[in-house]
């Protein structure tokens, strides 16, 4: 080990070796690349110097398509220009890379590769979208983990300077974008000996300046464009050389050797896979396996995709091979092979030497790749004729592309490698206490390190499960963990839902945190928990880190003391050395916090490693007889055969035959009420007598797990033990019971804060004794259907409409589903909804948990997604085509009224003409319609047409759903173009004020002072008032609404938008996770309340119809602000974090941002006539 050693991931690398070469960085966040940006835009804050003596000028764009132009105007203005991204955001930069391309400028596209959305989205890694942009002129450069991010990285920089040609710098998405590494740092002292001056001179002289004008990006024609195309020739063909000497000075530096492209095996193979990417590292390990073995094999791995260099790919091939495997991570349907295979067999055309050649696909969307799978290649490149084309980690059983498993596994060896795994769930800390535990064992000790962390896509309270492996050598294993040493798990209810202990080495360790005493542990641990703990000799601890954290202060915050025990039971350090370090990382973390959250969290550490209990495994715990299969609950065939396996972490093992009829991607509604994943750690529980059957808890309730139900007199009599009811109030003949369910709540303890009697209604409690209640609930959900004793436009009435989104995978306290769920209890039977990629995509449609769902007939919300830049575009597009079909059916049914038909009929026929396009009865007038139909079309062609599309009888209510990312930014210019359409399409924004999906990113939605990524001194320009925007139309009706204020308010705007004949925009202030608030997210609702009374939003509405009447057209709704706007700020970390790092500058940003909003309150007064 030499050098300046430092544990980091990949995007941190490539941040590192661009800040030094960058002058100016335009970006755009986008998973998995934004870690980069955001990296430099901190060191930057820091005032941290590039080679130049500068800190980089970073701007957040618009659009990756904004990104892309910033960048090629910045190049073209002299600077050294770089961004990131992946994925769709790569894609909208293709017009601009052939510009930056064809201009030989040397910017560079630092890319972490991800999946394309096709028929899904998938964020996770492969090489679909570099793939997309290879014809562009770009030079290629892809490095294969984390050590050669940081060393090619600078390959990458210096050849476009000295080249003149603009380089795709790219890596697989998170396996080596986020995979954390124990690497060799390059020196900016070191890398600054390799810049080539007299380039950068020329470059810096080339640029436009009115000094010495030129003119760039002409209009030719055809004489003179295509000559001028290949006049460029010349640098392309010097490229690959250039790259090459760069290299050499890379490997001269580090003693590390790099080519174009490197050759690991047997000098003599016979048999070589080619590919590039993260697979090669595991490559190399079987190619390492095999040749100990006796084989003979090789790997040709690939950095210098394009151009593609034949000379000096030849050079490091060896002569021997007779068979070559190419790997693609990527899928281009219809096309003979895959881009890298196409590029071999193109090599070897017309040579006499040509070697048998095979393609095929792996990895797909981020899918693992084993040892296994590779020696699966090698096998088949043994066979007479391999197989052509395959797939790798995959059952392909419906055109058997396939690789047939190796039938003894590969024994790869992992000598001197600790291996462990941790079980978590999303916001419990787990992943973020395996981060600091990599990096005290990678920075403090001579071992190496490796973590990767695989998630679910739900939001915090999903699963997560971290592996990290320590050695004594270099890591090379880009897999995940299928062996493990240790494995420890931070939530009990997983014993019974996940095989945890799968893979852990006999004599293992195993750490669960549970409550259960040992003698219980007998009653809760699965038999085949059991089994397995004495058959393999397993240690057994067990911690209870939640009590204790309760006990410190800490909440549900227990991840470290679960550290603590980790560093304790491995002893990969001393424990006590780990526990000074540990205290250090809770001083330099949570600094800004306070002295009691360090103290509560150092005092964690201590009890983590005291509170240990040793659990004596019986022996008669061997011998279990394994439990009788339980009899399967009647269920869709989906349930079974695909959510159930997924749910279970296995949906890697399921067969492409599996998903026969579901090609295009669809899936069908309503699975999110299958999982029952009981995640809370406390549930409410009703107390009747002190209940005012108000109904505002289920009106909050992000999840949909708290409803009212009414119970007539045989129901009453038929109900399980423990349903609870009293009589309901304004519904005679009715008892009033309010239904919770403990396995599909939360626990955010929303319905508690809101509820009015403050504590006589509702009361927290913990889960487990709850969960007999589950049956009550099936019951209550499965009473008949009853007419609404209300009106649905009220609170209370809203609530007795079914939600048709329920049990999604959104935060605990989410301050978005509460608006979602209340439009579907409205509107849902009839709704068409246009989802823009966000968090509101992440939590409405997440494989395979679907949470809209359909009413006791069938209806509900019918949702798609297209992606992140087109919803509002997408949206009126839905709404065109039904309009379309509409239109003819009253084209047809005009025709219709001079056929002899029953009286009835022709007044049904006549009713829906007139009140086509009427929300308010349509559905009761489709269905007297349809009937009517039904019964008289027989033999009537005209009335079969008619009767054939009742499905379009009904008047869809469009909606387009994104958050203030998509609306305020990079989705802005089609929002304003399709409420400028007139068109009645309904629009509600989830204003969060941040880009929340991506991790809390500054939007133009952002408010001044607020720190957010991309505005680490807290943001500097006022909030984008998109409301007032839209208002000037005058025929758009605008709302700003809050939930948490004034339900009243959120259900008139709501009731009045769906209503406007117009386009409509619904502005909505949505509380996030994101924004730290300091009471929690039980208080979301709370603190949008807050946010109005302090005068920090502003609650109004704008009806185009009251000005036809006469009237003022803009309401205000909010009253004259009350409260302490700086208290308010200083609520959220977002705002009290700038307070305690710099707090002069933040006094005078909440004073510009105090400003700011009563500024825009003095303007709201004058609209509403009220100065």
């Amino acid at each position: 080990m030499s050098g300046n050693m430092k544990t980091m991931d990949g995007n941190t690398a490539a941040a590192w070796i661009s800040y030094a070469f960058t002058d100016v960085a335009a970006i755009y966040p986008i998973t998995p690349s934004t870690p980069m940006a955001e990296n430099v835009d901190e060191w930057a804050a820091k005032g941290k110097k590039n080679l130049f003596g500068q800190p980089v000028r970073l701007m957040e764009m618009q659009s990756e398509a904004g990104a892309a132009g910033a960048v090629h105007g910045a190049l073209q203005a002299g600077a050294l220009t770089t961004t990131y991204t992946a994925s769709q955001g790569l894609l909208l930069m293709i017009p601009n890379l052939y510009k930056i391309a064809g201009e030989l400028l040397p910017g560079v596209f630092h890319v972490s590769a991800r999946a394309l959305a096709t028929n899904s989205l998938n964020i996770f890694g492969d090489h679909q979208d570099v793939m997309a942009v290879r014809q562009t002129g770009c030079a290629m450069l892809v490095e294969n983990n984390v050590q050669q991010v940081m060393d090619l990285s600078a390959v990458a920089h210096l050849a476009a300077i000295a080249g003149r040609i603009p380089f795709i710098n790219f890596f697989d998405g998170f396996r080596t974008s986020h995979e954390i590494q124990k690497i060799e740092v390059l020196a900016y002292e070191q890398l600054a000996t390799l810049l080539d001056r007299p380039a950068l001179e020329r470059f810096r002289r080339q640029a436009l300046h009115p000094d010495h004008p030129v003119i760039r990006g002409t209009a030719q024609n055809p004489d003179i464009y295509f000559q001028e195309r290949e006049a460029g020739n010349r640098f392309y063909l010097a490229l690959p050389d250039l790259v090459e000497s760069y290299m050499a000075k890379i490997t001269a530096l580090t003693g590390r050797e790099y080519h174009l492209f490197n050759y690991h095996g047997a000098p003599d193979a016979e048999r070589v896979i080619i590919a590039m990417g993260s697979v090669c590292d595991t490559v190399q390990e079987v190619v390492e396996t095999l040749n100990a073995a006796g084989e003979k094999v090789g790997l040709l791995s690939v950095h210098l995709y394009r151009p593609f260099s034949l000379a000096h790919f030849f050079a490091q091939l060896p002569a021997s091979v007779q068979r070559i495997a190419v790997l693609d991570r990527t899928k281009e349907p219809g096309a003979q092979a895959e881009p890298l295979c196409l590029d071999v067999k193109n090599a070897f055309y017309q040579r006499d030497d040509a070697p048998l050649i095979v393609g095929g696909r792996y990895a797909l969307g981020g899918k693992d790749v084993l040892p296994n799978d590779i020696a699966a290649v090698f096998d088949n490149l043994r066979q007479p004729l391999p197989k052509d084309g395959f797939t790798l980690g995959i059952v392909d059983d419906v055109t058997f592309t396939s690789l047939p498993a190796r039938q003894v596994p590969l024994a790869v060896s992992h000598a001197g490698i600790t291996a462990c795994k941790f079980w978590g769930m999303g916001s419990d800390g787990t992943v973020g206490a395996n981060k600091s535990a990599i990096k005290i064992i990678g920075d403090n000790t001579p071992l190496y390190a490796q973590a990767y962390f695989s998630y679910d896509s739900k939001k915090s309270g999903g699963i997560t499960v971290s592996h990290l492996r320590f050695g004594d050598r270099p890591i090379t294993s880009p897999y995940l963990i299928h062996r493990a040493d240790f494995i420890a798990c931070s939530q009990q209810s997983y014993v019974d839902r996940y095989d945890l202990l799968e893979g852990l080495k006999p004599g293992g360790t195993f750490l669960l945190n549970c409550s259960w005493s040992e003698a219980e542990l007998e009653q809760h641990l699965p038999v085949s928990v059991r089994r397995y703990l004495a058959q393999e000799k397993i240690d057994f601890y067990t911690l209870n880190a939640v009590d204790i954290a309760r006990e410190l202060g800490l909440g549900g915050r227990f991840n470290m003391l679960m550290q603590a025990a980790f560093f304790k039971l491995t002893a990969i350090i001393d424990p006590q050395t780990a526990a000074d370090y540990l205290k250090q990382a809770v001083e330099k973390s949570y600094g800004s916090k306070g002295a009691s959250v360090i103290e509560m969290n150092q005092r964690a550490i201590e009890l983590g490693m005291a509170a240990l209990r040793r659990v004596t495994v019986p022996a008669h715990w061997a011998t279990l007889d394994a439990p009788a299969p339980q009899a399967t609950t009647l269920m869709p065939d989906f349930i079974r055969d695909i959510l159930q396996p997924m749910n279970r972490q296995r949906g890697d093992l399921l067969p492409v035959s599996a998903f026969a009829g579901m090609e295009d991607g669809t899936f069908p509604s309503g699975t999110a009420a299958w999982e029952k994943r009981g995640i809370a750690l406390d549930v409410p529980v009703w107390q009747p007598d002190g209940c005012t059957q108000c109904n505002q808890c289920a009106f909050v309730c992000p999840h949909a797990a708290i409803r009212p139900a009414l119970l007539n007199a045989e129901e009453q009599d038929t109900a399980p033990a423990g349903l609870l009811s009293k009589p309901a109030q304004g519904a005679k003949d009715y008892h009033y019971h309010l239904a919770i369910s403990p396995l599909d709540c939360s626990g955010c303890g929303n319905c508690v804060e809101s509820c009015p009697s403050r504590g006589k209604a509702l009361q927290m409690a913990s889960l487990d004794s709850q969960r007999a209640m589950a049956p009550v609930w099936d019951y209550a959900l499965g009473l008949a259907p009853k007419d609404n004793p209300f009106r649905k436009t009220t609170v209370k009435g809203s609530q007795f409409e079914t939600p048709l989104l329920e049990f999604s995978g959104a935060c605990a306290g989410c301050g978005e589903t509460p608006y979602a769920r209340l439009i579907t209890q409205l509107f849902g039977d009839r709704m068409l909804i246009a989802n823009a990629t966000g968090c509101s995509s992440i939590w409405g449609a997440s494989a395979p948990s679907m949470p809209y769902t359909t009413n006791h007939r069938g209806h509900g919300p019918a949702w798609a997604n297209s992606l992140f830049e087109d919803n509002a575009e997408f949206g009126l597009g839905m709404m065109l085509g039904g309009q379309a079909i509409r239109q003819q059916i009253a084209g047809e049914m005009t025709r219709a009224l001079t056929l002899p038909v029953s009286d009835a009929l022709h007044a049904a026929m006549r009713q829906w003409l007139a009140q086509q396009d009427e929300g308010e009865g349509t559905r009761e007038r489709a269905d007297r319609l349809s009937a009517l139909l039904a019964a008289e079309k027989e033999g009537v062609p005209l009335l079969e047409q008619l009767w054939q599309n009742r499905d379009y009888f009904v008047r869809r209510s469009q909606w387009i759903f994104g958050g203030d990312g998509w609306a305020y930014d990079i989705g802005f210019g089609g929002l304003d173009h399709v409420l400028a359409s007139g068109e009645d399409v309904n629009i509600l924004v989830f204003d969060t004020e941040v880009y929340s999906n991506t991790g809390g990113q500054s939007s133009k939605s952002t408010p001044v002072a607020a720190i957010a990524k991309f505005a680490a001194q807290g943001k500097r320009t006022r909030k984008k008032d998109l409301g007032m925007m839209a208002m000037s139309y005058g025929n758009v009706y605008v709302a700003q609404i809050a939930m948490g204020a004034d339900k009243d308010q959120t259900l008139r705007a709501i009731a009045e938008a769906e209503a406007w004949p117009g386009p409509s925009l619904v502005i909505a202030y949505a509380a996030c996770i994101n924004h730290g608030l300091k009471a929690g997210m039980r208080c979301s609702q709370r603190e949008a309340k807050r946010a109005v009374e302090a005068g920090y939003w502003h609650l109004w509405r704008y009806h185009p119809q009251r000005e036809a009447e006469g009237k003022t057209p803009f309401i205000l709704d909010s009253e004259e602000p009350e409260e302490s706007f700086r208290d308010f700020l200083l609520g959220e970390v977002r705002y009290a974090a700038l307070h305690k790092t710099t707090p002069d500058l933040a006094d005078a940003l909440f004073r510009q941002t105090e400003e700011d909003a009563r500024a825009r309150f003095r303007q709201y007064q004058r609209l509403a006539g009220e100065e």
